[in-house]
């Protein structure tokens, strides 16, 4: 049976998302197929969500050999692969990664998923991703309106984030860490010394 959190309207279901729909554009090269620990770094993501003990993962982006779902608004950013993979979920807690951060350990998105909050976000002090969001009838409309706006610097995840309420949990200095993202390649090659 799959982790669930309570809310403050009722107890749900709990995906693990991996967010891997991004151009890698500031790396160069398809940052989810970068090798960690023998693996592309896509399935240690996975790996890293199934053993928080979520129902189940979906991957974001164009990625069939992980069943990946397409953005339904191309080049929407992260808020895009998340309206996609709320298009294929009923109302849940969406336990959010990003592809690029090969760090993070289980035990620390424990933390993001036993917050007990009402807020519809629970991230880390000054970090939008990871995050816990919950997927309801109020997240599907914030997630609507950002995909209309105009103006593509509205579809921030930030903007998601305010519009649902933020929960911040603090980290400790070690925990920080945890969460380097791989945009470049010589972030990559320092991650891997």
């Amino acid at each position: 049976m799959g982790t669930t959190t309570i809310t403050a309207a009722k107890s749900l279901p709990c995906i693990g998302v991996v967010l891997a729909g991004g151009l890698s554009s500031r790396m160069g090269r398809d940052k989810a197929l970068l090798p960690w620990n023998g693996h592309p770094l896509i399935e240690h993501q996975i790996a890293v969500l199934q053993a928080t003990g979520v129902r189940e993962v979906k991957v974001s982006g164009d990625r069939p050999n992980y069943h990946g779902v397409i953005d339904p608004v191309p080049q929407a950013g992260p808020v895009g692969g998340i309206a996609g993979i709320a298009a294929t979920c009923e109302d849940s807690e969406l336990l959010i990664v990003p592809v690029d951060m090969p760090q993070l350990q289980p035990s620390l998105l424990q933390r993001l998923l036993t917050a007990a909050s009402t807020s519809g976000c629970v991230r880390f002090t000054d970090h939008v991703l990871p995050m816990r969001l919950r997927l309801d009838s109020h997240c599907r409309d914030a997630l609507d309106a950002l995909l209309a706006a105009n103006d593509k610097r509205y579809r921030s995840l930030r903007a998601l984030q305010e519009r649902v309420g933020i929960h911040e949990i603090s980290l400790s200095a070690a925990e920080v860490t945890q969460l380097i993202d791989c945009n470049t390649e010589e972030t990559w090659r320092e991650l891997n010394t």
